[in-house]
C-alpha cells in the first residue's frame, strides 16, 4: 500500500549486517557518513548480534535525515506486543524515519537452529506471518499515536508471501533474488505496493577474486537456508545448479561483481523491472568489517538515480 512517502528512500540504499561486530561510536560515525554520502536509506538484518531495535534506535539517533528500515525484524525472536509498541515509539520519536520489515529465519514446521541455538517453529510462514500481523494490529495503542505511522514491509520471496505484503503491508521487502524476481514482483504486487529489493555487490576487477567472493555468499544461503533454496528453483534453477555448490549462472544472476559499472547496470535493471528502491550490500574477503571505501567509491556513480 503507498501513502505518498515512498519515494523517502529514495532510489538506493545501504544494506549490511557489518554494524552488529563494531562498537556503537563506530556505528554512529559509519551512519552519518553514509547519510553524507548521499544514500537514501539503510538496511540492516537480525541474528544474534545488536536486537533490532536498539539499532534502529542507534542509527536514527545518529542521522537526521535518511531513512532506516530494519530488513528484517525477526518476528520468531519477540512477540507482537513488543514490535507493535516498538515501532510505535520509533515511529514517534522519528516520525516518517523508520520502516519496520518482517520475517523469520524459518518459521516452518521445524525447529531451525542459527549458530546452533534452537528458534521455536511458529507454523507455515504466510499464515503466521498473517496472524502476528493481526496481532500488532489489534495491540491497544496507550501512548502517542506516531504520525505518519510507522511503515511495515515483508521479507517477501514467494508469489503468497508477495500477495500479503501488497494487501497489509506498505509492500516488500526481497533479499537475495535476481531481476527476474524483481519483475515477477511486480507485475504480481500492482502497481501501488513499495519494492525495495537487496542486491549484493562486489567491486574488485580481478574478475577470478570477484566471483569467488560471489560463489561463496551464494553457495552460502542455498546451502543454509531452505528458503532461499525454495526461491531459486521457483525462478528456474535445478538441482544441477545448486546442489555441489552454485552454477556461474545462479552466481550471476544474485551478485553483480567486477567494477562500479556493474554495480550500476544491476541496480538499473532492478529499477527497470519495477523496484522503488535497491539497497546495496557490499561483500567483501572480509564480511565482519565495515566496507566504508566500497561504499564511497558507490556513492558518485548512485546519485544517477537521484
Amino acid at each position: 500500500m503507498t501513502d505518498g512517502t515512498r519515494g523517502t528512500l529514495g532510489p538506493v540504499g545501504i544494506w549490511t549486517s557489518a554494524f552488529d561486530g563494531q562498537p556503537a561510536p563506530r556505528v554512529r560515525e559509519a551512519a552519518a557518513e553514509i547519510e553524507e554520502l548521499g544514500y537514501g536509506a539503510i538496511w540492516f538484518g537480525e541474528a544474534f548480534g545488536r536486537d533490532s531495535v536498539g539499532q534502529a534506535w542507534l542509527l536514527l539517533s545518529a542521522t537526521r535525515r535518511l531513512t532506516v528500515a530494519a530488513g528484517i525484524a525477526n518476528i520468531a525472536f519477540r512477540d507482537p506486543i513488543a514490535t507493535a509498541g516498538a515501532a510505535r515509539t520509533l515511529g514517534e520519536a522519528f516520525p516518517g524515519r523508520y520502516v519496520l520489515g518482517l520475517g523469520g529465519h524459518r518459521v516452518d514446521d521445524t525447529v531451525h537452529r542459527l549458530d546452533g541455538y534452537p528458534v521455536p517453529a511458529r507454523g507455515k510462514a504466510v499464515t503466521t506471518m498473517r496472524g502476528y500481523l493481526d496481532s500488532m494490529d489489534a495491540v491497544p495503542a496507550h501512548g502517542p499515536d506516531p504520525d505518519p505511522a510507522p511503515r511495515r514491509v515483508l521479507a517477501a520471496l514467494g508469489p503468497k508471501m508477495l500477495e500479503l505484503a501488497a494487501e497489509r503491508t506498505w509492500g516488500a521487502h526481497p533479499y537475495f533474488v535476481p531481476v527476474r524476481h524483481t519483475a515477477q514482483a511486480r507485475e504480481l504486487m500492482g502497481p501501488d505496493a513499495f519494492l525495495g529489493v537487496e542486491q549484493a555487490v562486489v567491486l574488485d576487477t580481478d574478475l577470478t577474486r570477484a566471483r569467488e567472493t560471489a560463489t561463496a555468499h551464494v553457495a552460502a544461503y542455498v546451502s543454509m537456508a531452505p528458503h532461499q533454496e525454495a526461491s531459486v528453483r521457483r525462478l528456474g534453477f535445478g538441482d544441477d545448479e545448486i546442489v555441489g555448490g552454485p552454477s556461474r549462472r545462479l552466481v550471476d544472476a544474485i551478485v553483480a561483481y567486477g567494477d562500479l559499472e556493474a554495480a550500476r547496470r544491476r541496480v538499473r535493471e532492478h529499477l527497470d523491472a519495477g523496484a522503488d528502491h535497491v539497497c546495496l550490500q557490499v561483500l567483501t574477503a572480509e564480511p565482519g568489517l565495515l566496507p566504508v571505501p566500497e561504499w564511497r567509491e558507490l556513492a558518485p556513480v548512485m546519485r544517477e538515480f537521484v
